[in-house]
This record gives C-alpha cells, sequence and structure tokens, in this order.
C-alpha cells in the first residue's frame, strides 16, 4: 500500500507548485507597482514640503509675520529682503561683492521672484527643470555667502560654522535637482496635464 501511496503524493505536490508558479509573475508585479506608487508619493510629499519652504520664505519676507522677518519691515513696508542678510556677510570671496548687492532694488526684485518662482513651481508640480536651475543658482549664492568652509570671520572670530561643505544649501539644491529628475510633478500636482500642452511638449526644457 505505501509504495502506491507514493506517486500519489507526488503528484499532490505537484499541483500546488504549479499554481505557484503562475501567481508569482502577478505577486512580483503587484510588488513592483506598490513600490513604484509608494517612490511616488514619497518624492510627491518632498516636493510639497519643500515648496512651502521657498513660499514661506517669499510670504514672510514679503508680509513681515514677525519669523525670520519682523512686524512692519516687511517687504511691502518698504524693506528689503536681502538688505540684511547681504550686509552682514562677513566671509568669504565675496564678502565685499555682497556688501555692494545688499538692498539693491534688482537684488531684491531677483531674490523674491526665485523664492516665488520656485515656490510656485514646485507646489504646483511644473516647471520643475527650470525651478531645479533657478533654486540651485540660489542656494549656491547662499552657500558663498555664508561660506561653510571658513573656520574664522573676516574679524578673526570663529565662524561657528558645522560643515567645511555639507549645508542646508546644498541639500536645498539636491533635492531640488532630485525633484526635477524622477519628474515629482506627476503625483499630487499638475505635472502630467503640464507635460501635454504644446509649447511644453515643443520644450522639453520647460518640464
Amino acid at each position: 500500500m505505501a509504495v502506491h501511496d507514493h506517486p500519489h503524493h507526488h503528484l499532490g505536490f505537484r499541483f500546488p507548485s504549479r499554481r505557484g508558479a503562475g501567481t508569482a509573475p502577478a505577486s512580483a508585479d503587484g510588488s513592483a507597482a506598490a513600490a513604484t506608487a509608494t517612490r511616488a508619493y514619497v518624492f510627491a510629499g518632498l516636493r510639497l514640503l519643500t515648496g512651502f519652504v521657498f513660499l514661506w520664505a517669499f510670504l514672510d519676507k514679503t508680509f513681515g509675520f514677525g519669523y525670520a522677518t519682523r512686524s512692519g519691515k516687511g517687504w511691502v513696508d518698504g524693506g528689503s529682503p536681502t538688505e540684511g542678510f547681504l550686509s552682514g556677510v562677513a566671509v568669504g570671496p565675496m564678502e565685499s561683492t555682497f556688501h555692494d548687492w545688499a538692498g539693491a532694488a534688482w537684488a531684491d526684485w531677483l531674490f523674491m521672484l526665485g523664492l516665488l518662482g520656485v515656490g510656485l513651481a514646485l507646489t504646483a508640480g511644473i516647471g520643475l527643470r527650470l525651478a531645479a536651475v533657478a533654486g540651485t543658482a540660489m542656494m549656491a549664492l547662499m552657500w558663498m555667502a555664508e561660506w561653510p568652509p571658513a573656520r574664522h570671520l573676516s574679524d578673526g572670530s570663529a565662524s561657528m560654522s558645522t560643515n567645511p561643505f555639507a549645508d542646508y544649501h546644498l541639500v536645498y539644491a539636491a533635492v531640488l535637482v532630485t525633484l526635477a529628475t524622477v519628474g515629482a510633478g506627476a503625483t499630487w500636482g499638475l505635472g502630467k496635464a503640464w507635460a501635454r500642452l504644446p509649447f511644453v511638449s515643443r520644450n522639453r526644457w520647460l518640464l
């Protein structure tokens, strides 16, 4: 009896193995799709958070909400968004240049338009490539203004730099480039609709 039962046991084990082989690819496809969707949501969330950073900086400097910009010192009140920061630069190869730029109308407008443009692009999920270029240029200039490599300021006092190279300006720049590279505007944004517009289709640098 035992001898006759062996073939039946083998057959019994073969059926589940064949069913498993048929469903494994579907399961793998489902897992890959879920992972792709998760990455899209993560990048979309990062895009929105970063957009809020730029938009809040613009709004606070414009209206003086009492955070980084004191009440009554906003741009609409006649204050300069660049004067305080650039005039306070105390280190680096562009120290005197930044002092010359401080409070200049063209510098104020470029800085504020940059904050607004990058913030709106990230929030809406459109023009991420332009936002990455503009935002990276802004972050590079701000990095140079703080000049993290220096251990001492021009007056000889300690710079209090926490890292000689990697600071939050470089992190923001890397985030902007990453968001543009992965096309993060397609999820929770208008990226797909923007990409279908005729003038965008003809000029891919507008994506």
